[in-house]
């Protein structure tokens, strides 16, 4: 290989061989350096190299350039996710931003709401309280008013009560005073029965007796006696006579049976005995008892 040849291969060498200094040891961070356009390149001496020293250092910078773009890749996908990261950091400030913002404004509202329902609350519970002091009046004047009419009701009611109680009182007295009236009249009037009734069976009685001796008469006309066997002896007889004094039926007791014989035969024998044409009287006769002694009859 001429010189002429090797020159500019050699000065391709020296210039991939900056590169990949300044790609492997140079500061990304830092502003960007000059082109290789503006270095300035000192004069390379040229050398003679041999053609498998040039092809194993141009493999070399490939190798380089290909690591070289491969860190650039990776350091590119850093610098996009930073990027993202970055956006998304960004976005997630804002949404929190926002968020604090919405917060914010609904704590706002909520405390304007709450001041809001608060005083309604102090409104409602002042027009309440004036609601139930009203009603509480109202109560109360309606009790007084209820109270009064009560009381006028009750003294109504005890004044007819009174009335009444002395109506009935009144009447009671009344009725006492009636009741012995009449019970002096019923007495009185009792007493005259009674005295009347006394006269009218003394009276019947005295008629009784009288139509009994009749009776015993026309007994003593018609009976046959024996002295020998009648003598204190006696029976006791029981006729049964109707309205007109006729003998319906004769019942002898006790005594001695020719006594009794003798006198129901002058009993039948007679047939018709005298009676008292008073009712009252004949009920008293209409069955009547007496005594046949014959020797009492001499």
């Amino acid at each position: 290989m001429s010189l002429k040849d090797s020159t500019p291969l050699a000065l391709s060498v020296a210039i991939h061989v900056g590169l990949a200094v300044v790609l492997l040891w140079g500061d990304f961070s830092t502003p960007p350096k000059p082109t290789p356009s503006a270095v300035q390149i000192e004069p390379i001496q040229a050398v003679l190299v041999e053609k498998s020293t040039v092809d194993a250092q141009i493999n070399k910078l490939k190798k380089q350039d290909a690591d070289k773009a491969r860190k650039l890749k990776e350091l590119e996908d850093s610098i996009a996710a930073a990027k993202t990261k970055k956006l998304n950091e960004e976005k997630r400030i804002k949404t929190l931003e926002r968020e604090r913002k919405k917060k914010a404004q609904e704590k706002k509202a909520a405390d304007i709401a709450a001041k809001k329902a608060k005083a309604n609350a102090a409104d409602k519970l002042r027009k309440q309280k004036i609601l139930e002091k009203q009603q509480a009046d109202e109560a109360a004047a309606k009790a007084k008013a209820e109270r009064i009419k009560e009381e006028k009701a009750a003294k109504k009611a005890d004044d007819l009560r009174k009335k009444k109680a002395a109506e009935q009182k009144r009447k009671e007295q009344e009725a006492r005073e009636r009741a012995a009236q009449q019970e002096l009249i019923e007495q009185q009037m009792a007493e005259e029965m009674a005295s009347r009734q006394q006269a009218r069976r003394q009276q019947m009685m005295t008629e009784i007796g009288r139509f009994t001796a009749l009776i015993t008469q026309t007994i003593k006309r018609n009976l046959i006696t024996d002295r020998s066997t009648m003598e204190g002896k006696s029976c006791k007889l029981t006729i049964s006579l109707a309205p007109s004094g006729f003998v319906t039926n004769v019942v002898t007791g006790q005594g001695d049976r020719r006594v009794c014989e003798a006198a129901k035969t002058a009993v039948y024998k007679a047939g018709t005995l005298p009676v008292s044409k008073d009712p009252e009287i004949f009920r008293e006769m209409r069955t009547i008892s007496l005594t046949v002694a014959p020797d009492k009859f001499n």
